[in-house]
């Protein structure tokens, strides 16, 4: 069912009303480091509606996310963890997908994480720190539903940040899925500006203070995703799936998404559906894309029905809220 009001947690996140968000401490007990938010937020179908909601609303959570009363049943023993993107929080990128999973049967959690301090903005901080945020959020989800395992589904920067926690803080033991919707896995261009600065002396430098830290590691040839990377882009004891978009604004060439060890499922919009040119912001509003990670967490789920989507769908509408 999905959740009505806020939801009841453990004794390790502390609930509160209003347009608040509930800081989670860090499991030694130490000062809050990301935040639970628990304010359901309505369902939404467009990415810069989310935004706009999510802004004039602080704190609200994903219809049907972080109901720590829930409990998975055998179809869906695994809880699945909403690991949001860059400049964002979960309710901005999972308004649409929450309720689809939680009216399908799943216990939905998402959380806010890589706050640098920018008020209402998260994911800026850096990557490896975020991941172990994700890491102690994780083990409140296994430790609140009595599950062994989660399913981790990130979006842009986090599906890094899910897999950085997977791959290198020894996460792999909670994870038996990671599903990464328009993942920057071996970098982005960002609107093809990447190859411009890295005409410039320090451009991570430059990066980072026009952007964030985190946005600066995402960028094609950073340091930080060779080393991620390095030895292998995966790990053994988890099912990875990238779904992705040729027409990605952000991360081209398009084959930046896909890793590249064996075993990983690549699933690209237009091989399934060639007349859906949606790209990078459009991704986790699109029906069908979102009908992709249904099917990666659960195979019986039916095929999403295919649709035209125009080249550069949602841009517009999220670089004017976006600096509105």
């Amino acid at each position: 069912m999905l959740a009505n009001g806020a939801a009841a947690v453990t004794a390790a996140v502390v609930t509160v009303s209003g347009a608040q968000a509930a800081p989670a401490p860090d499991v030694d007990g130490s000062a809050p480091t990301f935040v639970v938010p628990v304010d359901p937020g309505p369902i939404q179908t467009r990415h810069a509606e989310a935004l706009r909601y999510a802004e004039e609303h602080p704190g609200s959570a994903p219809l049907g996310a972080n109901d720590f009363r829930c409990r998975p049943g055998s179809d869906h023993p695994n809880p699945v963890v909403l690991v949001h993107g860059s400049d964002s929080d979960s309710y901005s990128d999972w308004a649409a997908l929450s309720p689809m999973l939680v009216e399908r049967g799943f216990c939905v959690f998402s959380l806010n994480y890589g706050s640098d301090g920018k008020p209402g903005k998260y994911a800026r901080a850096d990557i490896a720190h975020s991941a172990r945020e994700v890491g102690k959020f994780v083990e409140q989800v296994r430790e609140a539903t009595g599950a062994v395992e989660v399913d981790l589904v990130g979006y842009s920067q986090g599906a890094t940040v899910a897999r950085y926690f997977v791959n290198r803080l020894d996460g792999a033991a909670a994870v038996n899925r990671w599903v990464g919707v328009a993942s920057p896995t071996y970098g982005g261009i960002m609107f093809g500006l990447v190859p411009l600065l890295r005409m410039l002396p320090y451009p991570d430098r430059i990066a980072e203070f026009l952007t964030s830290e985190a946005i600066s590691q995402q960028m094609q040839g950073s340091s930080f995703l060779a080393a991620l990377n390095a030895g292998g882009d995966t790990v053994p004891g988890v099912e990875y799936t990238t779904i992705g978009s040729r027409y990605d604004e952000m991360i081209q060439p398009h084959t930046n998404i896909a890793l590249r060890d064996p075993g990983a499922v690549n699933l690209s919009v237009q091989d399934l559906c060639p007349e859906n040119r949606g790209g990078h912001f459009n991704m986790v509003y699109d029906p069908f894309a979102l009908g992709l990670v249904l099917q990666s967490l659960d195979p019986t789920v039916p095929a999403a029905a295919c649709a035209p989507v125009p080249l550069g769908a949602g841009i517009v509408d999220m670089i004017v809220e976006s600096n509105s």
